[in-house]
């Protein structure tokens, strides 16, 4: 499986955005799948993850009631829905995936990654 993180852009305080992840490969289904950032300066952080049938989702505090992990096996995608932006969450967003069912919210955990897309949010 190889991973392709898109849909980030510069938007305001406030505003929402959804980022995409496509996945290439077969047996999609049979990975438990997640969301990371990583601001300057700062280290990685866990933002969201879901389990192999999107039954079971986790998410970091700062981003609870705010972000929404979905996922389209059908369709090989994964999803972030981000509403409510505030300039803390402005970073670059990795998306993540490794072999197993179960939601994994450590990134030393995740076997693969994409390649980062900027969300940036203004004040």
């Amino acid at each position: 499986v190889q991973l392709q993180a898109f849909g980030g852009g510069l938007v305001q305080a406030g505003d929402s955005l959804r980022l995409s992840c496509a996945a290439s490969g077969r047996s999609f289904s049979t990975y438990a799948m997640g969301w990371f950032r990583q601001a300057p300066g700062l280290e990685r952080e866990f933002v969201a993850a879901i389990n192999w049938n999107g039954a079971s989702t986790e998410y970091a505090d700062s981003v609870k009631g705010r972000f929404t992990i979905s996922r389209d096996n059908g369709k090989n995608m994964m999803y972030l829905q981000m509403s409510r932006l505030n300039p803390e969450d402005t970073a670059v967003y990795y998306c993540a995936a490794r072999p197993g069912a179960a939601v994994v919210t450590s990134g030393r955990l995740y076997d693969l990654w994409g390649q980062g897309t900027q969300v940036t949010v203004s004040s």
